[in-house]
């Protein structure tokens, strides 16, 4: 199943983000490398600056999709103020349908 975590940061916390960045980075190339990782990247606000994130992956249920989440760098830095995990149907333009 697919899970698409919807990650908010705090504000004033860019500083916070490029600092664990390095890290976050290595937690998602060890994810894609375990094909878990289907599709990652920042969520913008309107001056093009991060605001929080966007990542699906693939995992057995919503608990090991929790899990993941928590292990990320960025949620153990304290980055998020909300970590939402949805399950996700990927329908148009999925490169595994």
């Amino acid at each position: 199943m697919l899970y698409a975590l919807m990650c908010k940061d705090k504000p004033g916390a860019l500083a916070t983000r490029m600092e664990v960045r390095p890290a976050h980075v290595e937690f998602l190339k060890d994810l894609d490398a375990q094909g878990v990782l289907k599709m990652a990247g920042p969520l913008l606000g309107d001056d093009e600056k991060p605001i929080g994130s966007l990542v699906l992956i693939s995992a057995a249920d919503k608990t090991e999709a929790e899990s993941i989440a928590a292990r990320d760098p960025y949620a153990k830095a304290g980055l998020f103020t909300d970590v939402e995990i949805r399950a996700f149907n990927w329908v148009f333009k999925n490169p595994e349908a």
